[in-house]
């Protein structure tokens, strides 16, 4: 597949890059280029309002929601242009999840109250899917809601909640009756995360950073008007919202910034008096690594460009996920693998006993991506999704 764009996405390209270089931070820029995750919240916002003030910052809604009626060649750019130049991920969760749910399942009250502070970045969303014994197999969750009157009234817990500390709602899925087949009785529920009853408790990751909580319920009180859908309709909307977080998942462009990253540590770090990138074994599995990247590239492009664009993806969104989240775990260990010792050496934030800087942030990178191959559904469980939907198995 060639693909090449007019000269209007190219222009567009110059533009994108000129507006990234003259406004994204450059604490925000330092922070995505040393491959940290956890991004705090004033630096989500800042970058979010500045692409606000663009009106760049919803561009994949719908124009009527402050979106961009940008072809998908722009969109493309956009989100590719974004990545390489070291700004960081949007607000996935109301962005990326929540607000074209809201568009496509929620009321009007729904949409007018949520969507503005959404786009605006005022309001950061948190997702509330998965518990202590429900996770890939996230239709046996537990985490109960009953109705009382025009109330429901919410106990249990969820757990591997990203960026739970620094969000103002939550979205979150409930059990709501469990007399029948486990993926009937679920309810899609709003949560303010100040609301009576809600507590928190952080979980460091095993690099040692905070960027996911376990959350509690005790009689957390939550108004009908805050359900999305209908009640025990939940699990469509969870598809949904899966559907669109899975090929999300897959970030070639950032795995393409990650591996322009990962040959200028190649070329900077020597190992017996010359530069890795002198050593053939080492860069034959860079190349190896690139050429799936590049692979990887196309067929996204192909999906991405085929009539109906991601929208008409199914089984798809599911390979992308497994093939995209492998090669990004394949170049983190290509990074550790560069600094051989030395990625051992990290103390707090810094590297020491004469490391290389970039080691501590490459060792943590690469503990913190293997995440990527068990959330928004586990590599096995889209394996099986695949078996099923397109061998029929």
């Amino acid at each position: 597949m060639n693909l090449q764009f007019d000269a209007e996405v190219e222009s567009f390209r110059s533009e994108v890059r000129d507006f990234v270089r003259d406004n994204l931070p450059g604490d925000i820029r330092a922070r995505v280029a040393a491959e940290r995750m956890e991004m705090p919240r004033d630096a989500q916002q800042r970058w979010h309002k500045a692409l606000h003030s663009k009106g760049w910052a919803v561009h994949e809604w719908p124009a009527a929601y402050g979106g961009q009626d940008w072809s998908d060649a722009k969109s493309y750019v956009f989100e590719r242009e974004i990545a390489l130049a070291d700004a960081p991920r949007p607000m996935t969760f109301g962005v990326g999840m929540l607000g074209p749910t809201l568009i496509e399942f929620g009321t009007d009250d729904q949409k007018e109250r949520f969507l503005p502070s959404i786009a605006n970045g005022d309001h950061l969303w948190c997702q509330g899917f998965s518990e202590p014994n429900a996770g890939s197999d996230l239709a046996s969750l537990q985490c109960k809601a009953v109705l009382d009157g025009d109330i429901y009234v919410i106990n249990g817990s969820k757990t591997w909640t990203t960026d739970g500390h620094v969000s103002d709602w939550m979205f979150g899925l409930f059990r709501t009756d469990s007399s029948g087949k486990k993926q009937h009785g679920i309810t899609v529920l709003l949560i303010p995360m100040d609301a009576p009853g809600v507590t928190m408790t952080p979980i460091l990751t095993f690099e040692g950073t905070h960027e996911v909580n376990q959350v509690f319920f005790d009689n957390v009180r939550v108004p009908v008007i805050d359900r999305l859908g209908d009640h025990d309709t939940g699990w469509g909307i969870a598809k949904y919202m899966l559907g669109l977080e899975r090929f999300g998942t897959a970030e070639v462009s950032r795995s393409m910034a990650s591996m322009k990253r990962l040959k200028n540590l190649a070329t900077t770090t020597e190992v017996g008096g010359r530069a890795l990138i002198h050593d053939p074994v080492f860069m034959t599995k860079i190349a190896r690594t690139d050429m799936e990247l590049r692979a990887l590239e196309l067929t996204e492009q192909r999906f991405l460009f085929q009539p109906g664009g991601a929208d008409a993806m199914g089984a798809e969104a599911s390979m992308l996920k497994i093939r995209g989240t492998e090669i990004q775990n394949q170049i983190y260990e290509l990074m550790v693998d560069a600094l051989g010792y030395d990625a051992h050496m990290v103390v707090d934030e810094d590297a020491v006993n004469g490391a290389p800087g970039d080691a501590g942030h490459a060792t943590r990178a690469y503990f913190n991506m293997r995440k990527t191959a068990i959330y928004s559904g586990s590599n096995e469980i889209q394996k099986g999704i695949i078996a099923k939907m397109v061998l029929d198995l």
